[in-house]
């Protein structure tokens, strides 16, 4: 898939609306209940990029990098301000954030994870965008250092430890992330009068799978 690894200007995103998409397919049944199935394992990001928008500076900034992108043609990097960490936004990451799996003694390799939990429902979401300089790990609450005891694919969200874990020890991380996006249009239409009254344009962007 065509992508460029550069996040979308973050002083642009901030104040943008946008968060989680569920497919659900509802068929009402004759006695009046209700199936309910879902095509998707993971939910889709929207977001409108426009309200982020505070000057003519701002359109300026942002025509360049829809251009740059070439519309919907090439995927970026986004920062989500509401959830763009492995912990509490007002935390810094940890090691111990997250649990990403258990060491079977041979796999050197596991995907960054970052789990949604609420009473008896858990979502686990893969990491694949982390922010570079920002993850921390684990082993077994023992910390391990990126470049002595693992290394980090930014591309993928790939974790690699030099050494397999062992069996059945625990593998936690803390990090940063953004979102792979792209834009959802190919046009942009900006009115400079209608701008400097208060207006907007619609720049919708959305998740896209990597």
């Amino acid at each position: 898939m065509a992508f460029h690894e550069v996040r979308f200007p973050a002083d642009l995103s901030f104040g943008s609306v946008g968060g989680p998409e569920r497919r659900t397919d509802i068929v009402q049944l004759t006695s009046g209940f209700e199936e309910r199935n879902t095509p998707w394992a993971h939910s889709r990001r929207r977001y409108d990029a426009g309200l982020g928008l505070r000057s003519l500076d701002d359109v300026e900034k942002l025509i360049a990098f829809f251009e740059a992108r070439q519309g919907q043609l090439f995927g970026f990097r986004w920062k989500d301000w509401a959830d763009f960490k492995s912990c509490k936004p007002s935390r810094s990451p940890e090691a111990g954030d997250q649990v990403i799996a258990h060491g079977d003694g041979e796999t050197r390799s596991f995907q960054l994870t970052k789990t949604y939990r609420s009473g008896e429902g858990a979502y686990a979401r893969p990491i694949t965008k982390p922010v570079a300089g920002s993850v921390v790990a684990a082993v077994q609450d023992v910390e391990q250092r990126e470049g002595v005891h693992f290394e980090l694919d930014t591309d993928t969200g790939i974790i690699t430890f030099v050494e397999p874990p062992l069996e059945g020890v625990e593998i936690s991380a803390g990090f940063e992330f953004d979102v792979p996006v792209r834009f959802d249009t190919d046009r942009i239409n900006v009115s400079v009068a209608s701008f400097r009254a208060g207006q907007v344009p619609d720049v919708p962007v959305v998740e896209v799978r990597v």
